[in-house]
């Protein structure tokens, strides 16, 4: 909801371990909950071709199997709500849309020639405090989870945290007489999520699974194949294999590819061989209507006509 949050009514439907910052910190409430739309948003968009779409996300916070258990779609998910979260709360503070923070501290490298500082830059360190408080208190909850579970769901939101901070860049604005850019106004800004998400699908394709084992004097997560690389703070890292999503499985959070529609000229994920799991698809025929023969008429406005033509569907069997 975009109203003011209410402490008793609305703090007290999220986890034990958010609770006491929701209360402490009302205000910050709306940005939490556009950041966990965003994230659902997109998810959904990265993954619109692939057998697991992401729907799942939407149940939020009842979550399925598919994001309970420790695989590689929790682990994007995890990682792009932090990120999302963190981002959120470092633009309301530049917007001034948050009382108790402002505008990020100027860059303390010296400008480029002709370039000054100035602007209000996303204040990314003030996100990333109140973000992990606010993120990591959900990794932690959960009744029945395992530490393994708890480490997995932390490293990956850190891993989209960390990923939202490389991301900050110059941007500039130019002055000068004519538009002639002899000076130029520079600030730290953030890019858009959805930028963060291409980066964070691309990881997820290539997430190592990993065990939560003892390894000197406390546990750490170690690559589950003896060969495999070690986990860096950038890798998004998954416990258990995913289902292949083809058939419907609701023990393992697979709602299947049903009447999913797939693209015949594709080769990629999309495409209806591997979308419909080698079952075939059907075809049908829909008709449309769209405008057509549009000319401008002076003045001012465009006339169009009416038309109809056909569209071949195809749907996974």
């Amino acid at each position: 909801s975009e109203l003011a949050w209410n402490e008793s009514q609305h703090c007290r439907l999220l986890v034990p371990e958010q609770l006491q910052l929701c209360r402490r910190h009302l205000e910050v409430m709306p940005s939490i909950v556009r950041a966990a739309r965003r994230t659902q948003a997109l998810c959904q968009q990265s993954f619109a071709g692939m057998r697991w779409n992401c729907s799942s996300v939407q149940r939020a916070p009842n979550f399925g199997p598919d994001l309970l258990t420790g695989t590689r779609e929790a682990a994007f998910v995890h990682a792009l709500a932090a990120a999302a979260v963190a981002q959120g709360i470092a633009r309301s503070c530049a917007s001034g849309e948050l009382p108790l923070c402002s505008c990020g501290p100027g860059p303390s490298e010296p400008p480029a020639p002709g370039s000054r500082w100035g602007g209000c830059g996303d204040n990314l360190s003030h996100g990333l405090q109140l973000g992990s408080a606010f993120t990591d208190g959900s990794a932690r909850a959960g009744t029945g989870s395992t530490p393994g579970l708890r480490a997995v769901n932390r490293h990956n939101g850190a891993v989209g945290r960390a990923v939202l901070s490389e991301s900050l860049d110059t941007r500039c604005k130019c002055h000068g007489v004519s538009g002639s850019c002899s000076v130029k106004t520079c600030w730290k800004g953030l890019p858009d999520l959805g930028e963060i998400a291409s980066d964070l699908k691309s990881r997820y394709l290539a997430a190592l699974k990993v065990t939560h084992r003892l390894m000197g004097p406390r546990k750490q997560l170690i690559p589950k194949e003896g060969d495999a690389r070690p986990v860096t703070e950038m890798d998004l890292v998954y416990l258990i294999n995913s289902p292949d999503y083809c058939t419907p499985n609701p023990q393992l959070g697979s709602l299947g590819t049903q009447d999913r529609p797939c693209n015949r000229s594709s080769v990629g994920s999309d495409s209806c061989d591997l979308l419909c799991c080698g079952r075939g698809y059907n075809t049908y025929t829909e008709e449309v209507q769209e405008r057509c023969h549009c000319r401008y008429r002076w003045c001012c406005s465009v006339v169009c006509r009416r038309c109809r033509r056909s569209l071949e569907r195809h749907v996974c069997k």
